[in-house]
């Protein structure tokens, strides 16, 4: 797709605050409902919920890809966090869906000193939270499991897509210190593959939104370098606890995204990670590279209508504040 002009400043910010996603494929013995997963592992077997667990008990970091707000997804994940904290009670839950500066009210809501509707406000829950990762987080709650806020500060995310890595060489010291050491690590095929998603590879983009791009690309790999600094850090004040981490699977297949960081910083952790397809496309997705895959029924098409889907998008960036990157 040619992205220019208003509509890729609309699309950048939405990708900003959400995820891409893969391209769909196809798997035997597709799910029965919209609520429905068939997990196979990387030979292509079905793996029941039970011995998945078994399999990944041993794990020190278990990493769920998600499509944001598809029901089969997020039903996978709440059986799956309750099948492995019966095997290991020492779990951590963390999330990409609330960041790092929520962290305060997570554990306020986690006290009993907030209300649900609270901890949405405060924390800026994203808006799916109900339907999504309410179970997550009320398993976590009733069992005294610790939940990480995992996701960078919206404005950090946005000023580096707007102004790229000088937005955060110029942050003073002390919000310099509440993000990674080294924000911007090299990906092998990190940056190539989301190019690729946006279309940025045939060279058909004018100068300055080429450099849009390019900081959206930071942007991204600020997101990821939190996500993964949050796990290291979840895994230094809970010693020996699993980590499970919630994320949209952009940020985790191929082993790419926070997974390379992460293993980048700890290559002694053992990181497994489950990356979700629909079931319309190739035969057989070749992005596992030795983890688990899901199958989930196709999410329906937003829009028919290009044009109305364009001004969707242009409204949502017109009405999202600006954040002050000065």
């Amino acid at each position: 797709m040619k992205i220019s002009g208003l509509m890729t400043t609309a699309l950048l910010g939405l990708l900003l605050n959400g995820c891409t996603s893969i391209p769909s494929a196809k798997a035997p013995d597709a799910p029965a409902t919209f609520y429905d997963t068939t997990v196979r592992d990387h030979q292509q077997q079905p793996v029941p919920l039970g011995r998945l667990a078994d399999e990944l008990t041993s794990a020190d970091v278990v990493v769920i890809g998600e499509f944001h707000g598809h029901q089969g997804a997020h039903l996978l994940q709440a059986r799956l966090q309750a099948e492995l904290h019966q095997r290991r009670p020492a779990q951590v839950l963390a999330m990409e869906a609330f960041n790092t500066d929520a962290q305060a009210d997570i554990d306020l809501y986690l006290a009993d000193k907030l209300g649900e509707d609270e901890l949405i406000e405060d924390a800026n829950a994203w808006e799916n939270y109900r339907g999504s990762y309410r179970p997550l987080m009320e398993y976590a709650r009733r069992h005294g499991l610790p939940v990480i806020a995992a996701n960078a500060p919206s404005e950090a995310v946005r000023c580096t897509g707007r102004a790229g890595a000088a937005y955060v060489e110029s942050l003073p010291g002390d919000r310099r210190q509440a993000l990674p050491s080294e924000p911007f690590p090299p990906v092998p095929g990190y940056r190539e593959r989301f190019f690729e998603t946006l279309g940025g590879n045939r060279g058909d983009h004018a100068t300055e939104n080429r450099q849009r791009l390019e900081n959206t690309y930071l942007a991204q790999l600020l997101r990821d370098s939190t996500m993964a600094e949050q796990i290291l850090k979840a895994r230094q004040e809970y010693p020996g606890h699993q980590v499970l981490m919630i994320t949209g699977t952009f940020h985790s297949e191929q082993r790419q995204g926070l997974v390379a960081i992460l293993e980048q910083r700890a290559p002694e952790l053992e990181v497994r990670v489950l990356t979700p397809f629909m079931d319309e496309g190739q035969d057989h997705p070749e992005v596992v590279q030795g983890d688990y895959w899901y199958t989930l029924w196709q999410l329906p098409t937003r829009y028919r209508d290009e044009n109305r889907e364009r001004e969707q998008m242009m409204e949502q960036f017109r009405n999202r504040p600006t954040p002050d990157c000065s």
